[in-house]
C-alpha cells in the first residue's frame, strides 16, 4: 500500500523543474497525476521537457499520468483541464499550483505587457485552478490545495539597502506574497469543507531551467540543472494530513522536513 493510494492530483507547471519532480515524486507514492502545462514539444533547448515527456516517465515507472495542455490564465482552459482530470478519473484530491514565470526588469523598464503576463499566470491562475476543482473537492468531502511560492516573497526590509543589493525581483515577489495572503484567506474559507490550503516554498534556490532560462546563452550550455527532491518529500506529506488540522501554512521544504522529521 503506497502513501497516496487511490488519489487524484493536478500538478500545473509540470513539464520540467520543480514541477515535474513534485509530479513524479506523487506518481511515485500512488496517485494518478495529472501533467498539466503548455509545452507541447520542445520549442528551446533551454527549456526540455514536456507534458507528454513527463508523463512518459511516470507510467514507464508504474505510475497513472494524464498530459493536459493548458494555459492557466485562461478559464476556459483550467475548467477543461479540471473536467478532463474528472472524466478520467472520476475524482481531484490534490492541486498543485506550481505554473509561474519570472519576467526580469525593474520599475524603470519592465514591460507592461510582461507586468500584467506576471500577474496573470502567478496570481491569477492558481486563483482560477482554485476555484475549477474546489466543487468536486467539496463534493468528495476532501482535498489538498498546495500552492507553490518563494522566498521572493519575503520582504526585504527597511533601507537603506547595499550598493550591489539584487534588484529586478520586485514584481515576482509580488505576485508570490499576494499567492500567500490569498491562500491563507481561502484556507479559512475552506476549513468547514475538510479542504486544506497550504504554501510551500524551496527552502533555498533550486536550479531550474526556468530559473536559468534568461541567463542563459541559447548557443552555450545548457543546464547542469537540480531536482527539486525535498519538494516532493513535502507535497507528499502535506498530501497526507488531516485537512481541517494542517491548512493555512507557509512552508519550506527543507525546514519542514526536519521540523516534522519526515522520512526522505
Amino acid at each position: 500500500m503506497k502513501k497516496l493510494d487511490g488519489k487524484v492530483a493536478i500538478v500545473t507547471g509540470a513539464s520540467r523543474g520543480i514541477g515535474k519532480d513534485v509530479a513524479v515524486a506523487l506518481a511515485k507514492e500512488g496517485a494518478a497525476v495529472v501533467v498539466a502545462a503548455r509545452t507541447e514539444q520542445v520549442w528551446d533547448r533551454r527549456l526540455p521537457g514536456t507534458i507528454y515527456s513527463v508523463a512518459e516517465e511516470i507510467e514507464k515507472a508504474g505510475g497513472k499520468a494524464l498530459p493536459v495542455k493548458v494555459d492557466v490564465s485562461k478559464e476556459e482552459e483550467v475548467n477543461a483541464m479540471a473536467q478532463k482530470t474528472i472524466d478520467a478519473f472520476g475524482r481531484v484530491d490534490i492541486l498543485v499550483n506550481n505554473a509561474a514565470i519570472l519576467v526580469p526588469g525593474g520599475i524603470r523598464d519592465l514591460q507592461i505587457r510582461h507586468f500584467d503576463l506576471i500577474y496573470r499566470v502567478d496570481l491569477k491562475g492558481p486563483f482560477l485552478c482554485m476555484r475549477a476543482c474546489i466543487e468536486q473537492m467539496i463534493k468528495q468531502g476532501q482535498g489538498w490545495i498546495i500552492n507553490i511560492s518563494s522566498r521572493g516573497a519575503l520582504y526585504p526590509g527597511p533601507g537603506p539597502y547595499p550598493e550591489n543589493a539584487r534588484a529586478g525581483g520586485a514584481f515576482y515577489g509580488m505576485t508570490k506574497a499576494g499567492l500567500e495572503r490569498l491562500s491563507q484567506g481561502v484556507a479559512m474559507e475552506l476549513q468547514q469543507y475538510n479542504i486544506s490550503v497550504n504554501v510551500l516554498s524551496p527552502d533555498g534556490g533550486v536550479i531550474t531551467p526556468g530559473s536559468l532560462f534568461a541567463r542563459t546563452d541559447p548557443q552555450g550550455e545548457i543546464g547542469p540543472f537540480e531536482d527539486a527532491v525535498e519538494m516532493g518529500i513535502a507535497t507528499v506529506w502535506i498530501a497526507q494530513q488531516e485537512p481541517k488540522k494542517f491548512t493555512g501554512n507557509i512552508l519550506f521544504d527543507r525546514q519542514m522536513i526536519q521540523e516534522y522529521g519526515i522520512r526522505r
